[in-house]
């Protein structure tokens, strides 16, 4: 952002700034009075204005218009101009947060001095901005099983566009992490991500919190909305959204401007919007709990979030990857999986999804035996008690059968687990289990699996 507002009531004087820096390469807009300076502040604010002090035939004069963008826009350096200028003047500006003065007639090396250092000062103030926005947690996804790439690939055509996105999937799948995927990757980068967390935020703040407010005691608090202006907003679960707000939000996605509460400025953003949930919105616009015309204006386009039990192959990467993030950041033994610990981590069940796996990881680095490779008895459930050492402890419906029946159950729970693990390729199950692929087909066969290999997968033998 590169473009300078000039701001003075005679034409020749705006015109003359205008060339002058027109030719140092600088995009330039011009307003000859206050409201067209309000209305061109709305429409984009500028990395750096050049004001007038007195503006004939305006409602504002130069320091109501300066008190004003250092309310509402404060890392705008603003330059005043005058040509009645004392030092009473300079004082008054300069306590208002003007960065210069330069009196008329200016100098035209002067005036280009100071323009450099504002427009170096504003450049830097916005990279200090966005890094204090700017959230710490990564934006790498990381994978290889077949439901892996298929979200990726959805992703990455994603960030070649500015169209809204759904995505959905259940609690601890990612969700986030998709969305600042797509932040990261598009041409919003450079600008703000804001997370918008509708579970957490009581109802009655939602409106505040979203748009900001105005109260003569605080001035002007910019709303997450406004914070997020160029770049991607975030709406965590959506669902969750009450139902006033969501009527307000779907007039900010049409009109893309918005009142604060107690204002009565309308305040212009440029947002790309991206929304999550966990629950079935369909179902959740039968009950009369969410829009029909906002998830509408939403679902633009769909993605699906897999679960980890649909993506078990890409465990002993995340864990990896968990493992090296708690050594960088937390000083934790970087420590490697077992083959045992990371079988038993690809059959077990993950309600709590890609979090949970997380959580397992941090936990086993806290309390675990030491420096070696993860054992499969550190994992929670596993931990063995007394003298019972490695002993399979028969219980539940198992120790009721008989042999033959008990041998067949664990036999196809044991075969279901791991091509779970291993995504459904036979192949790699046949691997690992010790069997010639044929005859791990015609085993589960007898057991009453049915079975078709992954795609990609060697032809059967015969």
């Amino acid at each position: 952002m590169t473009n300078i507002l000039i701001v003075d009531d005679e034409k020749d004087i705006r015109d003359l700034i205008g060339d002058i820096l027109k030719d140092e390469g600088y995009s330039i807009r011009l307003a000859g009075n206050s409201d067209d300076c309000m209305a061109e502040i709305n429409d984009e604010v500028p990395s750096l204005m050049i004001l007038d002090i007195w503006l004939k035939d305006s409602r504002m004069d130069g320091i109501d218009i300066l008190k004003s963008v250092k309310r509402d826009n404060p890392d705008v350096p603003v330059v005043i101009i005058s040509g009645h200028g004392n030092i009473e003047i300079a004082v008054a500006a300069i306590k208002q947060g003007a960065y210069d003065f330069i009196e008329k007639p200016f100098n035209i090396d002067q005036l280009m001095v100071v323009v450099r250092r504002a427009m170096e000062t504003s450049r830097l103030r916005r990279e200090n901005a966005d890094l204090r926005r700017r959230d710490v947690t990564a934006s790498d996804l990381l994978g290889s099983s077949p439901a892996f790439k298929v979200l990726k690939s959805q992703l990455d055509k994603v960030t070649k566009s500015n169209g809204r996105v759904m995505l959905s999937g259940p609690a601890g799948s990612g969700k986030e992490l998709a969305a600042r995927f797509i932040h990261s990757n598009s041409g919003r980068a450079s600008a703000p991500f804001v997370s918008v967390s509708s579970a957490t935020i009581e109802p009655e703040r939602m409106e505040e919190v979203l748009f900001g407010r105005e109260t003569p005691e605080r001035g002007v608090e910019k709303g997450l909305l406004e914070q997020a202006h160029g770049g991607v907003v975030y709406f965590d679960e959506v669902a969750d959204m009450p139902l006033g707000t969501q009527s307000k939000i779907l007039r900010v996605l049409t009109e893309q401007q918005f009142t604060r509460v107690g204002g009565a400025d309308k305040v212009r953003v440029d947002l790309r919007v991206v929304s999550s949930t966990s629950r079935e919105l369909r179902t959740e616009i039968a009950q009369g709990r969410f829009r029909q015309e906002l998830y509408d204006r939403l679902n633009v386009v769909p993605i699906q979030v897999p679960s980890l039990e649909e993506r078990r192959e890409d465990i002993p990467e995340l864990t990896a990857h968990f493992i090296e993030m708690f050594h960088r950041s937390q000083g934790l033994p970087l420590r490697s999986l077992s083959p045992d610990a990371e079988a038993l981590l690809q059959t077990m069940t993950w309600p709590g999804n890609v979090r949970q796996l997380r959580n397992v990881i941090e936990r086993v680095l806290i309390l675990g035996d030491g420096t070696g490779p993860i054992a499969a008895h550190e994992l929670p459930g596993q931990e063995t008690t007394g003298d019972s050492g490695n002993r399979y402890v028969v219980g539940g419906t198992i120790a009721t059968l008989p042999l033959r029946e008990a041998r067949e159950m664990f036999e196809r729970e044991y075969l279901l687990a791991q091509i779970n693990r291993f995504g459904g390729n036979i192949s790699k199950t046949a691997g690992f289990v010790g069997m010639e692929r044929s005859a791990l087909h015609r085993k589960l066969k007898s057991l009453g699996v049915v079975s078709s290999g992954k795609a990609g997968e060697d032809e059967d033998e015969n």
